[in-house]
């Protein structure tokens, strides 16, 4: 069991940045991949970006690419997703998550809300 801590986030204007991290602990810990995910208000989860653990890999959905950009900390077993240029529509709980066995994405963070304002 992975447990997955997110912090940073709140209340930006649009064109404004904010920047989440996520530190995974637990025993033995051993990672295919960490991502994150967002859900908005009336709306289904999505995908926003991933980066493979050993070969350092990443990949973004459309509406944040050029935007977003997520990073690793290997030492501290933690992921970061700095979110830049940003606009109303960001606005969501996003959610870290972790792959400890290939395309699996089997432990989930609580989440961390993210507001942006007109």
């Amino acid at each position: 069991q992975v447990q997955l801590d997110e912090s940073g986030g709140g209340l930006a204007q649009t064109g404004g940045s904010l920047r989440l991290s996520c530190v995974a602990s637990g025993r033995a810990i051993s990672l295919n991949a960490m991502g994150w995910f967002r859900r908005a208000p009336g709306k289904e989860r999505e995908f926003v970006a991933a980066m493979r653990w050993g070969g350092g890999s990443t990949e973004y959905a459309d509406s944040v690419k050029g935007r977003f950009i997520i990073s690793r900390d290997i030492f501290k077993n933690a992921v970061y997703l700095q979110m830049n240029s940003l606009s109303v529509e960001d606005t969501a709980v996003y959610y870290c998550a972790a792959q400890r066995i290939p395309r699996t994405w089997s432990s989930w963070g609580q989440g961390i809300q993210v507001t942006v304002s007109p």
